[in-house]
């Protein structure tokens, strides 16, 4: 794979110091390309270029129907490099080829569905004291700073960029430095597809180099970010001194209620799924499994009965279920919280291992874990690990259930499995969370909003709060009676 590239007011540019670092294949340790190592001007001059373009109006001047006829394309274009892109995707971040397939999917749907949108009725009137007539607007927040996460390199960059695009702003955007490569690819279909010069433009480097850049530069009317929690508190403090519109999709450490009326099968696969999907690297895992204590040694040993079955390893191959973690520095950090849940007096029912055998030596798997015997104050069950490691905890009713679940400083998602539909909806209307499913997990929509409470964030992503992240309303208000207002005496 040739070397990347930075895509900055429609030219291809490396790093102003020439400066790269290697992309690794997780799968095998293998560098497949070198990415530039962007620094601050580099950043600028895409804030620059997204400045210049927005106060043109090349972007935001022209109609929603026009954006939206891009938009389509970049989603016609997306579906016909579906193949290449999902093996990018496998080879960018190691996540199963089946995975990166659904995210492809995804990804072009976002774009339809925000197309869509955006041609769709918008703001609205309201009655006043005549003469006046009043309305409200929706109008683009203008330069938008979008940083995302190594987890869906793809997916992730649209449920950004598709809105962002649509309102009608321009966009200066950083892939995580460790998956750059399917962004890379989008970006392509922008250049292919003809986004005017200046619309979209991509950074690539270090997210305190030129992450911080773009948070901090008074160029950039709002910032949208989704990582960890640590980051998004430096980004919003970095975004105050500038008063930037500020987006955050954080961490989570999210429940999962079984109760002992819950179909059992059912509630085992998708705790599975729950926790195992993206070998655990998703901010809405399942990371805590809730149990009700009448069934908690049956479920204990069922669930650790599959999670040794699943199949772990290179995701190209057909046949693998869970992929590797995404770097080095990521497995390292999961190693050490599965050691750290062993001193705190934990139990390992399955799993805490690094897999080193059948040739998957140089690559960064981790056997699926399951820690059982925990205390709520333990760091395994307050901290998100963000690796294929639960936490399987008991509790004695609805109350109970509750309290455990509320008891993090995160508020992503959660899952209630029950039989009974009123105790199902009570729970989860108790659950301080923003993603929540009933005798489900894990499924989401373009159409419906993605974000959290407490510490897992601010705004929503998705559906049509995701378009009005951002927008700005504009309050309209005319007089149709034009004389003088005879105030003043003279």
């Amino acid at each position: 794979m040739a070397n990347l590239k930075m895509f900055i007011d429609g030219e291809w540019t490396d790093s102003e110091t020439l400066e790269t670092r290697p992309v690794i294949n997780p799968a095998n340790g293998e560098v497949i390309s070198y990415a530039p190592e962007g620094t601050v001007a580099d950043a600028r001059a895409a804030i620059f270029a997204a400045r210049r373009a927005f106060e043109e109006g090349v972007w935001s001047g022209i109609s929603a129907q026009e954006r939206a006829t891009y938009l389509f394309k970049i989603a016609d274009k997306i579906e016909e490099y579906a193949d290449e892109l999902t093996q990018l995707e496998t080879m960018d971040n190691g996540k199963p080829l089946r995975e990166a397939g659904f995210d492809v999917g995804d990804a072009a749907a976002c774009f339809r569905y925000y197309a869509g949108l955006i041609t769709k009725p918008d703001g609205y009137t309201y009655h006043v004291a005549d003469p006046m007539q009043a309305m409200v607007v929706r109008e683009p927040v203008g330069v938008c700073g979008l940083i995302v996460p190594w987890n869906y390199p793809l997916l992730m960059s649209v449920w950004k960029i598709a809105p962002a695009l649509a309102a009608g702003n321009t966009i200066v955007f950083k892939p995580s430095e460790v998956t750059p490569v399917t962004p890379k690819k989008l970006f392509e279909i922008f250049e292919e597809v003809g986004l005017p010069k200046g619309v979209a433009n991509m950074v690539m480097g270090a997210g305190p180099v030129v992450g911080n850049e773009i948070a901090s530069h008074p160029e950039v009317d709002m910032i949208s970010f989704t990582g960890g929690t640590k980051t998004g508190k430096h980004i919003m403090k970095t975004a105050a001194d500038t008063m930037k519109k500020v987006s955050l999709e954080l961490g989570g450490k999210s429940p999962n209620i079984i109760f002992a009326d819950a179909d059992f099968e059912t509630a085992v696969d998708y705790a599975l799924f729950g926790i195992y999907a993206g070998a655990g690297q998703v901010c809405s895992a399942g990371s805590r499994i809730l149990v009700e204590e009448t069934i908690y040694n049956q479920f204990v040993a069922r669930f650790v009965e599959r999670a040794k079955q699943i199949k772990v390893g290179p995701g190209n191959d057909p046949t693998t279920e869970m992929g590797p973690l995404v770097s080095r520095e990521h497995l390292e950090k999961v190693l050490y919280y599965i050691e750290l849940g062993k001193q705190e007096g934990a139990s390992v029912a399955c799993g805490g291992n690094r897999i080193v055998s059948n040739g998957l030596d140089n690559g960064y798997f981790v056997e699926p874990t399951v820690f059982v015997d925990v205390k709520q104050k333990m760091r395994i069950v307050q901290e998100e690990i963000f690796g294929p490691v639960v936490v399987i905890q008991k509790f004695k009713d609805e109350e109970d259930a509750v309290k455990l679940a509320n008891g993090t400083v995160y508020g992503l998602a959660g899952g209630v499995f029950t039989n009974d539909g009123a105790k199902g909806l009570r729970v989860i209307k108790k659950l301080r969370s923003g993603i929540t499913w009933v005798n489900s997990y894990h499924p989401t929509y373009n159409e419906a909003p993605w974000g959290g409470y407490k510490q897992s964030g601010i705004g929503r992503s998705l559906g049509t709060s995701g378009l009005e992240e951002f927008q700005e309303i504009k309050q309209i208000n005319i007089n149709l009676q034009v004389e003088p207002i005879g105030w003043f005496s003279n």
